[in-house]
């Protein structure tokens, strides 16, 4: 086992991120319970650019669930097709269900929601176009005309399609 300042000298951000993760938290837990540490074995620039990382990828993942309610709400909303509706409906649910879960985890990007919808929904028709023109439907409305509000991408509401 190696201690932790041979840890320490091979936990170099840019060779072994792990390493020296496990060694900053490790620092830092020392440092907030009162303890000395050595100021310069703390890589300030490095774990600001990691806690900001994290806030990112919180927020790409609600966008990425709500880009998977958006294209699944299209195709529904567009397609002829009567089959896979269903399946389309089940994966808005789920991706409901994720986002809701992300949202609690990190509520302050709720009132993001309506940007990240206006942000993700010229890909969202892309896909759905794509999607539809690979199974040789014609969409029964343009994809470029619709829109979504908040409470329909994260409420119950699905298209009437009838």
């Amino acid at each position: 086992m190696q201690s932790n300042d041979s840890v320490g000298h091979m936990s170099n951000y840019d060779v072994d991120v792990y390493a020296w993760s496990m060694r900053q938290s490790e620092l830092l837990r020392r440092l907030a319970a009162g303890e000395r540490v050595n100021d310069a074995d703390l890589d300030w620039p490095n774990i600001a650019e990691e806690i900001e990382t994290v806030g990112r990828s919180e927020r790409s993942a609600v966008a990425s669930r709500v880009a998977t309610i958006l294209e699944h709400l299209c195709k529904l909303q567009a397609s002829p097709a009567v089959e896979p509706r269903i399946g389309w409906q089940a994966t808005v649910t789920r991706a409901r269900g994720d986002v809701e879960r992300l949202l609690r985890e990190s509520p302050s990007i709720r009132p993001l929601i309506s940007e990240i919808i206006v942000q993700e929904l010229p890909a969202a028709t892309r896909v759905a176009a794509i999607e539809l023109s690979r199974y040789r439907e014609e969409p029964r409305l343009s994809l470029d005309a619709l829109t979504y509000t908040e409470s329909q991408v994260l409420g119950d509401w699905f298209p009437d399609c009838a």
